[in-house]
């Protein structure tokens, strides 16, 4: 095992760090190359789970679920398909989650999820639907014992009133039955640290992911997190300045960010990342082998080299 690697396994407490990652389904037949390249490259490094998400409105549920079956039958990794109560009776829903456990999905993201009209747009619930995403997380655990992970705002949720108000909802989603939150992304730890303090003292135990987006194309990333209310610091942009046609070097800051940020989580007792792959793997890939999560063969290997040298 290399030196970088047993360092962070000290300065996390020994305890193994883990990752997850996100997806989306693809509209395209590149788009759906560009995926299972991605899914491909990523799945050697053993994630805990891999979400895949549900567009506005619920617009991509068939991509969803036949991406997320595709997973079941052709990988080994442990899916986790986003589900919405966004323009859909009980009814519906209800059979969408009765389809996933039938096909071998045993973990779902649940979320209110975005107006069909977007981000912006007033949130009005289908007068026969979930109202709320405890709504729904109790509607999933009564169908089944599923694994139900929910969302958390570092930055508070752009439709909150305050951050007590957002502390009352992610309450209302964990009693409902929720046994993981993941974070939206974030780019100051500072501020995730705060609000996980925020949550502890409201008496809420479940695990806090934080969801990681390793900025690769800064205008994407930068419109990503616009759509969820994240700040983009003044230091961040200043990084990708006059680089938008400089791929090569884009890649290579990219890589430094996303390390910092993650190195300095693991510093702080973090030791579980969710990562927002945006369908590219590359930029996931290096900072996860940073982290010291390598596919099995590479760690054999490397144990092999430190016992023959000693």
């Amino acid at each position: 095992m290399s030196s970088e690697v047993e360092r962070r396994s000290r300065r996390s407490g020994g305890r193994p760090i883990s990752v997850s990652f996100e997806f989306f389904p693809p509209k395209t037949p590149e788009m759906d190359a560009t995926l299972w390249a991605s899914i491909t490259r990523l799945a050697p490094l053993a994630p805990k789970f891999v979400s895949v998400t549900y567009g506005a409105g619920g617009s991509t549920r068939e991509r969803t679920h036949a991406t997320v079956e595709r997973i079941v039958k052709e990988t080994r990794l442990a899916p986790a398909a986003h589900l919405t109560c966004v323009s859909a009776a009980r009814g519906e829903v209800d059979d969408v989650v009765r389809g996933y456990w039938d096909a071998g999905v045993r973990h779902i993201v649940a979320l209110r999820g975005d107006p069909p009209g977007g981000v912006g747009q007033a949130y009005e619930p289908h007068p026969q639907g979930y109202r709320t995403t405890a709504e729904l997380v109790a509607g999933i655990r009564r169908i089944a014992n599923f694994e139900v992970s929910v969302s958390a705002y570092p930055e508070r949720h752009p439709e909150s009133a305050s951050f007590d108000t957002d502390l009352d909802i992610l309450a209302a989603k964990v009693d409902a039955g929720a046994t993981r939150a993941i974070t939206q992304c974030f780019f100051d730890n500072d501020l995730y640290f705060r609000y996980l303090d925020k949550v502890r003292a409201r008496g809420i135990d479940v695990p806090i992911v934080p969801g990681i987006l390793p900025v690769s194309n800064f205008k994407q990333a930068r419109n990503f997190a616009e759509k969820t209310g994240t700040h983009v610091p003044d230091w961040l942009s200043g990084r990708f300045e006059g680089l938008d046609a400089d791929l090569e070097t884009r890649k290579l800051i990219a890589a430094a960010v996303a390390a910092e940020q993650v190195f300095d989580l693991v510093d702080r007792g973090v030791t579980e990342f969710h990562f927002y792959t945006l369908n590219r793997a590359d930029l996931v890939y290096a900072v996860c082998h940073l982290l010291g999560i390598r596919p099995p063969q590479e760690v054999a290997a490397g144990q092999g080299n430190g016992q023959a040298a000693a």
